[in-house]
């Protein structure tokens, strides 16, 4: 971009020197701030250690350059305001706060200093060749920076898809993160008393399971795991990792409903088969738990399904267990 604004910005600066017939050291200057500098300040910011900083004095530069022009060419109202608007746009599109302010004194600076050299002579008036030698860069120059602009914005937008992506989603799994399936289900229980139950799923011993047969399978397990989850989910259930080996579901279904659904989860997973691991089977205990009556909280229904499935555990896992409300049990 500095090589394409330079370079242009140079037309309408020739046109002027050549209408005012200035001296060879004001071409000189105006070749140096147009073909040489941009290439310069490249080279700069690629050997320096901190390429970054580097370049943010080189973006200051740029201002001062284009505000030492200025005198050259009497204050030629057109090309004038055009190169320090557009070298001002730049600081502003570069995103870097207050960018623009910090290049406004070496800009005056460089701007007094030129006109000291060159006598302060001002003749305001743009023929209709500067005019035309004006076009290039207000037209080139705007396009190729609204077009680098909008790459910018798609990309950003593109990363912003993907975080939400990544906040929503497990990425091991592909079911919802817990924060996104807390607020899922919670829609589930309002209105209070429309039928609903939790299921939360635990794999059996899974901590013998990455022992003997690696981290890598354990992952296998839980995505196949996490796969069958998604065969039995209804259109309008929930499906989230609560984290490690546990899994939760909310089904807008009564318990009765929700555990045939449960039945045929474990079957499903029972009959799961490992190629990189033969003599592994797939085994979970499974507790359900409807709304507590009274309730809207997401926490005690969380408790209920995981008392049920304590017990599903205690009675030797590979099972599900639906809780019952009441003293006693489940």
């Amino acid at each position: 971009m500095r090589t394409l604004g330079m370079g242009l910005g140079l037309l309408p600066v020739a046109m002027v020197l050549q209408e005012r017939h200035a001296g060879i050291a004001a071409w000189a200057w105006a070749f140096f701030c147009g073909l040489v500098w941009p290439h310069l300040a490249y080279r700069l910011a690629a050997r320096s250690r901190d390429a970054y900083r580097t370049e943010l004095q080189n973006l200051v530069i740029d201002s001062a350059l284009a505000a030492s022009l200025v005198p050259l060419m009497h204050f030629s109202l057109l090309p004038s305001v055009m190169l320090v608007s557009v070298t001002t746009a730049d600081k502003i599109s570069s995103g870097v706060r207050g960018l623009w302010r910090r290049s406004l004194l070496p800009m005056l600076a460089a701007l007094l200093v030129s006109g000291l050299l060159n006598g302060f002579g001002v003749d305001v008036s743009t023929s209709m060749n500067t005019l035309l030698a004006c076009l290039p860069i207000m037209v080139i120059h705007t396009l190729a920076v609204s077009a680098s602009s909008y790459q910018l914005v798609r990309r950003v937008q593109a990363q912003n898809l993907q975080l939400d992506k990544l906040s929503r989603f497990d990425s091991l799994t592909g079911l919802g993160s817990r924060a996104h399936w807390e607020a899922m289900a919670s829609g589930l229980l309002q209105p209070a008393g429309r039928p609903a139950t939790l299921m939360l799923v635990d794999v059996d011993r899974f901590k013998d399971t990455n022992d003997r047969h690696g981290h890598a399978v354990g992952d296998d397990l839980l995505r196949a795991i996490a796969s069958c989850i998604q065969s039995v989910l209804p259109a309008d259930g929930h499906a989230g990792r609560l984290g490690g080996d546990e899994f939760v579901v909310a089904l807008p279904l009564p318990p009765v409903d929700a555990a045939r659904i449960a039945e045929s989860l474990l079957a499903q997973v029972q009959a799961l088969e490992f190629p990189r691991a033969p003599g592994l089977r797939g085994s979970i205990s499974i507790g359900l738990a409807a709304p507590p009556a009274g309730t809207c909280d997401l926490r005690a229904w969380l408790e209920a399904a995981d008392r049920a499935l304590y017990l599903a555990k205690a009675n030797g896992r590979g099972r599900l267990q639906v809780f019952a409300a009441g003293p006693g049990a489940a």
